[in-house]
């Protein structure tokens, strides 16, 4: 088990820049505003060679209530989980008795703690020092988690207070292993090869370390985090009944019937006209960028309001961005018959153009129907990386062109060729023809259903690129070989000899 690091402190210290200094990462949200951060955010780090968890937690103030009760429940979960615990401090705003607080709560927990004493550009340290010795801790760690300074120094003391790597089993008596070593297997080998491991994981992506990504996205309080915590079987992320709960993006990486996932927990995406705070447009963005990242996305809709022009937004730009997509309306076991009626005519009418996409009637409160997604997202998954070949895309073409040619242009047939795959997620078909550019999107929309049908496609966009062969001739056409100009001569010869002789 890699250790675990909890940051901790009130609020606006800077937890999060430094959680980004520390991972190497802008994975937690940042800015000049108090109680920003209120989710666990992990994030893989490593440092000389250790790697580690760091948990950013949000502000602890010592008298929360409403939604910061939520978030400081959160904060003492990460300290639980912590192996050792960082204690941030604002050394420009000095000591406070939240501060205090914190720092009591932490000696009784007998986790190793180490304080931290941000924010120290044009502070002195030794002022800083003089101050916060009243905390009690044995040394005092002071950095600029925005520009780096004594951060390298607080890594070097954070991993020695690491367990010691486990030696690997080198095969029995001292005498044996004495020999070994004067075969020239030094100690200083073992040491390396059980450090190795541990560096692997730094070079590789962290992308490789996840499983199947879903995206739950929506508009403010349909449920996402709801449905988010009942997935997952825990209450991992805040819950609460107020619009805005979630401001940042949260990765959470689990396992479920032995297959791996990733569950991105986003915040709600209102009309633009009714953004005001700068805060909720960074976290738009990032949610804009959990869609891009997503292998598949679940739109949560709230079913007591039925289907609006937002949900439309989010699900086309979810097509446009090419994840394969699963439906979910949430909170439906409130409704009654005809709600639930209304409700069911609005999903056909005004979500025909996207009727391949799986739709399921949840509640994420109660679980009810919440087991279903799994299916629709690991069929969606499939399709959307699914292997296809040449030869059989071509015959889909042949057989879709022998039922319905393409139309006419100018007189002339437009002629499709072959077809061969373009890339997955979403699946491309690209098509060669003649006159490809003024193929009807109609007829685009044709081929698109009928690879759906064919190939089982469900779940996912299917794009088609339609690409023309290049005439060879084209920007040559006064350009003569050898042999056509010296025919060319000759000819002009015989013409004035002719003429020649008419005078």
């Amino acid at each position: 088990m890699l250790p675990v690091v909890a940051l901790v402190g009130r609020p606006n210290v800077g937890k999060s820049t430094l959680f980004n200094r520390i991972t190497r990462s802008r994975d937690a949200l940042v800015a000049e505003h108090a109680g920003l951060t209120r989710d666990r955010q992990y994030g893989r780090a490593v440092h000389a060679g250790r790697r580690f968890i760091a948990i950013d937690t949000g502000g602890l103030s010592g008298d929360e209530q409403g939604i910061d009760a939520a978030m400081a429940a959160q904060s003492e979960q990460a300290i639980v989980e912590a192996d050792v615990v960082l204690l941030l401090v604002d050394s420009r705003a000095g000591l406070s008795a939240i501060d205090r607080a914190i720092a009591g709560r932490l000696r009784t927990t007998g986790k190793p703690v180490l304080l931290v004493a941000n924010k120290i550009d044009g502070a002195d340290p030794v002022e800083a020092q003089a101050e916060l010795s009243e905390l009690g801790f044995a040394e005092l760690f002071p950095v600029s988690a925005a520009h780096g300074r004594g951060v390298h120094a607080l890594l070097d003391a954070l991993v020695a207070q690491f367990p010691p790597l486990p030696q690997p089993f080198t095969g029995g008596h001292a005498e044996e292993r004495a020999e070994g070593r004067a075969e020239g297997h030094a100690e200083g080998h073992f040491e390396a090869r059980a450090e190795a491991p541990a560096e692997a994981p730094a070079e590789a992506p962290a992308e490789a370390q996840r499983g199947l990504k879903i995206a739950i996205v929506g508009r403010p309080n349909v449920g996402k985090s709801t449905l988010v915590n009942r997935m997952l079987g825990e209450d991992r992320v805040v819950v609460f009944d107020q619009p805005g709960t979630t401001r940042d993006s949260i990765y959470i990486d689990y396992q479920r019937d032995g297959k791996s996932y990733t569950l991105i927990d986003t915040a709600g995406v209102r009309r633009r006209k009714n953004i005001d705070l700068v805060v909720e447009k960074f976290s738009i963005v990032k949610t804009l960028q959990a869609i891009q990242d997503a292998n598949v996305v679940v739109l949560v809709m709230d079913a007591r309001e039925g289907i609006v022009d937002q949900d439309l937004h989010l699900l086309g730009y979810t097509l446009d961005s090419g994840r394969a997509v699963v439906l979910a309306v949430n909170k439906w076991d409130g409704l009654d018959d005809y709600q639930k009626r209304v409700v069911r005519t609005q999903i056909d009418r005004r979500l025909q153009f996207v009727n391949f996409a799986e739709t399921h009637f949840i509640s994420a409160l109660h679980g009810s129907g919440v087991g279903n997604l799994y299916g629709a997202i690991d069929t969606a998954y499939r399709a959307a990386t699914a292997d296809l070949s040449t030869p059989r895309l071509t015959r889909i073409l042949e057989d879709a062109v022998a039922d319905h040619p393409p139309p006419l242009v100018r007189g002339r047939r437009i002629k499709l060729r072959y077809a061969h795959p373009g890339g997955s997620n979403p699946p491309i078909v690209v098509i060669h023809g003649n006159q490809v550019d003024e193929l009807p999107g109609s007829y685009r929309r044709y081929l698109e259903k009928v690879y759906r049908r064919e190939l089982q496609l469900y779940g996912t966009p299917v794009r088609i690129e339609l690409r023309s062969g290049e005439n060879p001739f084209a920007g040559r056409r006064n350009v003569l070989t050898p042999r056509q100009q010296r025919k060319r001569e000759r000819m002009m010869k015989h013409v004035r000899k002719q003429k020649g002789k008419r005078k």
